[in-house]
């Protein structure tokens, strides 16, 4: 990985660029600053290829920085119980009635990519597990956020139980609503980072990701994703469904 100088020279090159390209005063326009840099995707030139080359300059650059400020070791806020939001909001890219409606007795989870033990887990073996609980916030891309009680197995205690290869760079998931991103490494092995199977002490609802939803409080919505069906290490690049889209693929909130 580059280092803060290497990083902050990129950025330079690439503002310097975008100043010869457009002109100063379309560039302060739309407020690209080092931390406001995406805001270009509101100009009305978007459709031009030179454009949406910058833009995905600007996007990894966003992802590479995002990732050198990334701390393993900080926790995101947690809260009182009293902050609770007994009416999280749903939200997918489908309707609610839409949500994938899961089996739990044909349910397991499936191991792809750089692990050892790749048996699939059943939802009665995942239940066993030693479980944590945290009361975090979610905060969607949308511009909302909400508190929620989530508890579930920490990430990093499944990854190393199953002999996952932990210098890889990428864990993906996929999921029954055919929903799918990935994170790396150090995200998973975050102390929050968690495989929830519980919402507000109950049973993690169908509306919120059952059977499991990852739990990332140090990442936006759309890297927490719901009705995990595999979960795959790889040092392989794997994307993810908003971030093929054009959405930063770190993801940091």
């Amino acid at each position: 990985m580059s280092n803060k100088k290497e990083i902050i020279q990129e950025a330079t090159q690439l503002i310097n660029r975008q100043l010869t390209q457009e002109g100063r005063r379309r560039f302060l326009k739309q407020g690209l600053t080092l931390g406001g840099i995406t805001m270009l995707t509101g100009c009305d030139i978007t459709n031009n290829a030179n454009i949406e080359s910058s833009l995905s300059q600007i996007s990894q650059l966003n992802d590479r920085i995002q990732e050198w400020l990334f701390n393993g070791n900080l926790l995101a806020p947690v809260y009182p119980e009293s902050m609770i939001d007994t009416n999280f909001p749903f939200n997918a890219f489908y309707s609610e009635n839409d949500a994938p409606d899961i089996n739990a007795d044909e349910y397991h989870i499936e191991f792809l990519g750089l692990i050892k033990d790749k048996q699939p887990l059943t939802l009665a073996h995942l239940h066993q597990m030693a479980q944590v609980s945290q009361i975090t916030r979610h905060i969607c891309v949308e511009g909302w956020s909400s508190i929620g009680k989530w508890g579930g197995i920490p990430l990093s205690t499944l990854l190393k139980g199953i002999g996952a290869d932990l210098h890889a760079k990428y864990v993906s998931f996929q999921c029954a609503d055919n929903y799918y991103t990935s994170i790396d490494m150090a995200t998973a092995l975050h102390p929050q980072t968690i495989l929830a199977l519980t919402w507000n002490n109950e049973v993690l609802p169908r509306k919120y990701g059952y059977p499991i939803k990852v739990r990332i409080p140090t990442k936006l919505g759309y890297k927490n994703p719901k009705h995990i069906q595999a979960i795959e290490v790889t040092n392989r690049y794997p994307g993810g469904y908003w971030e093929d889209q054009g959405y930063n693929w770190f993801g940091g909130s």
